[in-house]
């Protein structure tokens, strides 16, 4: 197996810009995503920070980035489902 770590952020931003999408959670993966402008989908959960506001499928700070958001009582199975339905449909 080969080591996957980066030694620093600067390596990551860039084997981050080799991807066609990101697909992170509420982390800095996702905000040095949206910083790069890298087209991005961020799964938050259903409590999640306040600085995703609520509602919003984008995000006013990081136009490239599309918000899934984790529905009241859903479990991250669902989550997950709509995530693979829309990387096969758009």
């Amino acid at each position: 197996m080969t080591d996957i770590a980066c030694k620093d952020i600067r390596e990551l931003a860039a084997r981050m810009r080799t991807l066609d999408l990101v697909v992170s959670v509420d982390t800095m993966i996702a905000h040095l995503a949206g910083a790069l402008a890298l087209p991005t989908w961020t799964l938050l959960s259903e409590r999640c920070d306040w600085r995703w506001m609520c509602e919003r499928a984008d995000s006013p700070w990081y136009p490239t980035i599309r918000l899934i958001r984790q529905q009241s009582g859903e479990s991250w199975n669902h989550v997950l489902a709509r995530v693979a339905a829309c990387l096969r449909y758009g």
